[in-house]
C-alpha cells in the first residue's frame, strides 16, 4: 500500500479512529497495530507476510534464550550468532543469492570452466532490508545488556511492523521504539497536528519535487548517449533532488503518520544537501542506517579507536556493505566505495568530526562565502555518487560521467526539467529558511494567526493535487 494511493488515504484514518477508541486498552491498541500493519504489507504481496512473522519469531524467541542463558556469556553469543546468521540467511536468499550465483559463475566461465548454477529469480520482498535490520537491533541490544528481554510477544511485532515505517524506515531501534509499546499512550493533539505538517511537507516533496524529477530524470537517462554533457549534468542534478524528495519525503510521512498515533520515532534526514563536507553528509543523510552500521558493524570492528590502517580498513567495509545494503548490483559497491574513498582525505587529517553541530550557520540568514563553497563542492560530489547510484551498471556510469565531463558540458539549454527545477529551487529556500526546525512546515511559533498557517496548509495541499508529476513507488521500495 502507498501513502500516495487513495487506498491508504481510506486506511489511514478508519485505523487511527479504532486505535484511539481502544486507548485504555494497551494490548489492543498494540494488536490492531500489528493487524493493520500486516494489512498494509500484504497490500502488496500477502506471501511475504509469512517472512515478517518468521524475522519476528527468530529474534522475540532469541531474545529469551539470551536471557535465561544469563551467566552463560558464551551460550548467549551462540544464541545470537544463529539467530543473526538466520535472519541474514532469509535476506541473503532474497536478495543477493542470484546476484553472486551469476557472478560467480561468469567468472569461472572466463577461467574455462562450464558451470551451470541455478538462479532463483524471486521477487525481492518490500522493505525486507529495512525491518531484517530492526529486528536484529533488539536481539543484539539484548545480548550487549542495552535493553532487558521482551516478554509480551503482541508488543514485539507491533514494534517489527509498525506500518509508518515498515518498508523504508526509519530503521528503529529497540530501546527507543520498543518501550513505546509497553506504555500506555494518549492522544496529544498539539503532536498529532504537527505530525500531519510534517506528513503534508513529505508529501510536498514526494509528489511534487520527487515526481516531477522523475519524469525528466528518465527522459534523460533514457537517451543520455544523444545529450550534450551539460543536460547529463542536469539529469544528475535533478536525480539529486529526486532521491531526496523521494527517500526523505517518505521518511517525514512516516515519522509524522507515527505521531498520529503517539509514537516518536528516530530522525532520518537533517537537511544534508547543506553539508560543508562528506562526513558531515553522512551525519544528515539516512542517519537510522547510517547509525546502525557504526553501532553494530563499524564500533565492534574497532571504530575510530584503532590504528589508522584499521580505521581505513573499517570506513571501507563500511560503505561496501551500505552499498551492498541498497541493492545485488556492482553500481551500488562502486557507489559505496566513491563515498569511503571521499572520507580518505579527511580521516588522514583528522577533519572527519568538524562539523558536529546540528544546525548549519546557525544565527545567520546566509552562509559565509567560505560555507557557500563549502557545500556546493560537497553537493557536487554527492552528485556524481547519485549518477553511479542511477546507472544500470558501471559500463553505464562511466560513459554517463565521461559523457558529462566533455566539451558540450558547457552548452548551456533547458531541454528537459524547467519546471522541477524551479519547485527544487523552492525547496532549497524553503529548508534553509526552516533548518533549524526538525522539519520545513514547522511554522507554528512563527506564524500565530490559524487563518495565515491553514492558508499555507491549503495552499500546498493545492500545489500537491494540481502540479504533481506522475506517480511513481517509492525509489526505496527496491532495497
Amino acid at each position: 500500500m502507498l501513502f500516495n494511493s487513495i487506498e491508504f488515504i481510506c486506511f489511514l484514518p478508519i485505523v487511527f479512529i479504532v486505535y484511539w477508541l481502544a486507548d485504555k486498552h494497551l494490548k489492543w491498541q498494540n494488536f490492531l497495530v500489528v493487524t493493520a500493519s500486516y494489512i498494509f504489507y500484504g497490500w502488496w504481496d500477502i506471501r511475504f507476510l509469512s517472512l515478517i512473522i518468521l524475522t519476528s519469531s527468530f529474534c522475540f524467541v532469541s531474545g529469551l534464550l539470551i536471557e535465561r542463558a544469563e551467566g552463560n556469556r558464551k551460550k548467549q553469543k551462540i544464541i545470537n550468532t544463529i539467530n543473526i546468521l538466520l535472519n541474514i540467511g532469509i535476506l541473503g536468499t532474497f536478495k543477493y543469492f542470484d546476484f553472486f550465483s551469476t557472478n560467480i559463475e561468469t567468472a569461472l566461465h572466463s577461467l574455462g570452466f562450464e558451470p551451470d548454477w541455478i538462479t532463483l529469480d524471486i521477487l525481492l520482498p518490500v522493505g525486507i532490508s529495512f525491518y531484517t535490520l530492526q529486528a536484529l537491533s533488539y536481539s543484539i541490544d539484548v545480548y550487549q545488556k542495552k535493553i532487558s528481554a521482551c516478554h509480551d510477544p503482541i508488543a514485539f511485532f507491533a514494534f517489527v511492523s509498525f506500518f509508518p515505517q515498515l518498508v523504508a524506515g526509519p530503521i528503529e531501534r529497540a530501546t527507543n521504539l520498543l518501550p513505546q509499546f509497553y506504555k500506555r499512550r494518549t492522544f496529544d493533539y498539539s503532536k498529532a497536528i504537527d505530525g500531519c505538517r510534517q506528513m503534508l511537507w513529505g508529501f510536498f516533496k514526494k509528489m511534487i519535487i520527487a515526481d516531477n524529477c522523475a519524469m525528466a530524470v528518465n527522459e534523460i537517462w533514457g537517451s543520455y548517449q544523444y545529450q550534450s554533457g551539460f543536460t547529463l549534468l542536469l539529469g544528475g542534478l535533478l536525480f539529486t533532488f529526486q532521491i531526496y524528495g523521494d527517500f526523505s519525503g517518505y521518511s517525514d510521512i512516516a515519522i509524522g503518520c507515527a505521531r498520529l498515533f503517539g509514537i516518536d520515532l528516530m530522525k532520518n534526514f537533517n537537511y544534508p544537501y547543506f553539508s560543508r563536507d562528506i562526513s558531515e553528509f553522512w551525519r544528515r543523510w539516512h542517519i537510522s542506517l547510517s547509525t546502525w552500521f557504526r553501532d553494530y558493524i563499524y564500533i565492534p570492528l574497532g571504530g575510530s579507536r584503532c590504528k589508522k590502517t584499521k580505521i581505513i580498513r573499517n570506513t571501507f567495509i563500511i560503505f561496501i556493505i551500505s552499498g551492498l545494503w541498497h541493492g545485488a548490483n556492482w553500481t551500488f559497491i562502486l557507489w559505496g566505495i566513491y563515498h569511503a574513498l571521499l572520507f580518505m582525505p579527511l580521516l588522514l587529517l583528522n577533519k572527519n568530526r568538524r562539523y558536529t553541530k546540528n544546525v548549519i550557520a546557525e544565527g545567520k540568514l546566509l552562509p559565509s562565502f567560505k560555507e557557500a563553497v563549502q557545500m556546493f563542492s560537497t553537493f557536487f560530489l554527492v552528485l556524481i555518487g547519485w549518477i553511479i547510484f542511477r546507472s544500470n551498471d558501471i559500463g553505464e556510469a562511466s560513459d554517463y560521467l565521461a559523457r558529462l565531463f566533455s566539451p558540450s558540458l558547457f552548452e548551456v539549454s533547458f531541454p528537459h526539467g524547467k519546471r522541477a527545477l524551479i519547485y527544487c529551487l523552492v525547496l532549497l529556500i524553503i529548508e534553509w529558511m526552516q533548518r533549524e526546525k526538525e522539519h520545513a512546515l514547522q511554522i507554528n511559533k512563527e506564524i500565530k494567526s490559524p487563518v495565515v498557517r491553514w492558508g499555507i496548509y491549503y495552499i500546498l495541499i493545492f500545489i500537491i493535487v494540481f502540479l504533481q508529476g506522475t506517480p511513481a513507488d517509492f525509489i526505496y521500495f527496491q532495497f
